[in-house]
């Protein structure tokens, strides 16, 4: 029997005006789908006017201007339900999804789709049906004790992962996929039994307690920022606070 890690998987990944779910916007978009390791991706991109403008930082990392994106990007309200649609097909298909650092990618998704569709995400999948993998959330579990930063650049060297082209949606995508992969054959002993199912369960609680040790942390530094708990998708935050 085939392990889920070497079996059929799809990957999701964005590209941003910057890193605050609450109010940046996704700038471009990928999804990259494989029916078993080895095999041809497919491949499905899509690039988005915001409709506000790209701080220069945010281009700096992704190489997405202004006017590249307003020459060339669509409005969001269709890409967006896009996406929102194709990811829920996906997991209709029994494909688990691979994002990394979920909690930033399906929450910015989340919030575009209020901001655009007076939606939300849940609302395009079967709660059952949602199995997302986080590679990020997988290693910091199981290889806790290992010193240094996680980032996509940084797990994909760890682990031997070609990474071309990062901070493309459609290279970061795959590179997740691949990852995920790698993360799997490296601790099959631990993860060969478990289903993607149990997984997106144990992941919720694995997070939560990598958030708690990161806000320890943290007031032992003497800052006061905080950290979220909640895994693959934060909750909505109260109309005031918004």
């Amino acid at each position: 029997m085939t392990c889920w890690y070497e079996g059929p998987l799809a990957a999701f990944d964005t590209e941003t005006t910057g890193v605050d779910v609450e109010t940046d916007r996704i700038v471009s978009a990928a999804v990259v789908v494989q029916d078993a390791a080895g095999t041809r991706p497919r491949v499905t991109r899509w690039l988005v006017n915001p409709g506000v403008p790209v701080p220069a930082g945010a281009t700096a990392v992704h190489g997405l201007t202004d006017e590249h994106l307003q020459r060339n990007g669509r409005w969001p309200s269709p890409v967006l339900e896009e996406i929102a649609r194709e990811l829920g097909e996906q997991a209709a298909a029994g494909r688990p999804l691979v994002v990394m650092n979920a909690p930033f990618d399906l929450t910015l998704l989340d919030r575009e789709l209020r901001r655009h569709r007076a939606s939300s995400l849940d609302r395009w999948f079967d709660p059952a049906a949602l199995r997302v993998l986080d590679p990020r959330v997988l290693d910091k579990h199981l290889d806790r004790y290992r010193k240094g930063r996680r980032t996509l650049t940084d797990l994909c060297a760890h682990y031997d992962v070609v990474l071309e082209g990062a901070h493309d949606a459609a290279a970061d995508a795959l590179a997740s996929l691949e990852l995920v992969r790698a993360v799997g054959r490296r601790f099959a002993p631990r993860l060969e039994r478990l289903s993607p199912a149990e997984l997106h369960t144990l992941q919720a609680g694995w997070h939560a307690a990598q958030a708690r040790g990161l806000q320890a942390w943290f007031a032992r530094s003497g800052s006061d920022e905080a950290v979220d708990p909640a895994w693959p998708l934060r909750p909505e935050l109260p109309a005031a606070a918004a």
